[in-house]
């Protein structure tokens, strides 16, 4: 049992060729990834990616078909060992909270607690209502609560035994916008002043880059890619990433002897993993679009998205070809403005395209920024 105002040590999670099916479909698949003790990472992508199975498999809710699942120390999962939920030393905040409704807050609170005398199970259900800014509401029902106030009191219970790691399931999707940005800011707070290791899985990007000081990508079972939020971001590993975490634009391009060549410009690459006549596509990024209003322009802006403190403009070139631009709202240029536009190729990222040879699944630009300044073509 631990001390009334300590915490257990935070530990290291570790998933090593970890698979799991259900019949026919394959969960997830080989997944190799490492979480450092005290580290708060995400698990990030659409719908159906494996996302919740992963979270169960560390959790001993699910057992993996192959594959090792170690917490600290101790190897809970493998094809000779199996250790129990309740002795992993886990706590799990579900998106629906999972409160018993016959219990008060305080009951819910200190229901892990099992063998602690009522001195220390009392102190302890006090310290955490206090923590999560509920003191007063202990002799409420889960039914006389708020959203907002139910998910603390998830928190709240699954800190009560001093977990070891903390897990996430998408507990902040049934908030409101200003309530969700709230909490997950106090959670997030929370678990990293008690130097808990969390994991939590979600779809929203904006939230795993928001809490995270990692992010692993997941799709269709299988792990893209893991990195800081900025290299997910500016450095996605394959198409999948670059398409799934944020807005971006994919503009089809030949290598040639100078770099890429696309109907936006010229683009040195770094190194020479490709063939020169290989079909690709550079993936650029709005905020790295940037315009001036030009009425010879060859470009004309041909929608406008105002999106608060940004406005997303939509960019049509002489061919058809459609770039997206994101600046401050500071000022805003009215559809049917012809501009001039350039692009900062520091984040652009080159994919192959479909049917076209190349060695090496991405390749970032010259590592210096260069301006490639669409003209007017002769």
């Amino acid at each position: 049992m631990a001390p009334v105002g300590k915490v257990s040590p935070s530990a290291r999670v570790e998933l090593k060729g970890v698979s799991r099916a259900f019949g026919r479909v394959r969960a997830v698949s080989d997944l190799n990834f490492a979480i450092e003790a005290g580290e708060f990472f995400s698990v990030l992508g659409p719908s159906g990616c494996g996302k919740t199975t992963t979270l169960r498999l560390i959790a001993g809710l699910e057992r993996p078909d192959q594959g090792t699942v170690t917490i600290g120390d101790d190897v809970v999962a493998d094809c000779r060992c199996w250790v129990s939920p309740e002795r992993r030393g886990v706590g799990i905040v579900f998106q629906d909270y999972a409160l018993f409704p016959h219990l008060t807050v305080a009951q819910n609170v200190g229901f892990g607690l099992k063998g602690w005398s009522r001195q220390a199970m009392h102190h302890r259900v006090t310290e955490l209502l206090a923590l999560v800014g509920l003191e007063g509401l202990d002799v409420r029902y889960p039914h006389e609560l708020s959203g907002g106030q139910s998910q603390r009191v998830a928190l709240a219970r699954s800190l009560a035994p001093a977990p070891r790691v903390m897990l996430l399931d998408e507990p902040f999707s049934n908030l409101d916008a200003d309530l969700r940005e709230e909490l997950r800011t106090q959670t997030r707070r929370i678990l990293k002043e008690r130097g808990t290791t969390t994991i939590l899985v979600t779809h929203e990007q904006e939230e795993a880059f928001a809490l995270s000081d990692r992010v692993g990508v997941l799709d269709r079972g299988c792990l893209q890619q893991v990195g800081t939020p900025p290299d997910v971001y500016h450095r996605p590993a394959t198409r999948f990433v670059a398409d799934f975490v944020g807005k971006a634009d994919f503009v089809p391009g030949v290598v040639g002897a100078r770099g890429v060549t696309a109907a936006i410009g010229t683009f040195p690459l770094a190194g020479s993993n490709w063939e020169r006549g290989c079909l690709v596509e550079l993936m650029i990024r709005p905020d790295d679009v940037d315009f001036v209003v030009d009425p010879d322009g060859p470009a004309c802006i041909s929608g406008v998205r105002f999106l608060g403190a940004s406005v997303l403009y939509e960019l049509t070139l002489p061919d058809g070809l459609k770039i997206h631009s994101l600046k401050s709202s500071t000022r805003t240029v009215p559809p049917g403005t012809r501009v001039c536009m350039s692009i900062d190729a520091a984040h652009v990222i080159v994919f192959p395209s479909a049917g076209g040879h190349h060695r090496q699944e991405s390749m970032a630009l010259h590592d210096e920024p260069i301006q490639a300044i669409m003209r007017s073509r002769p």
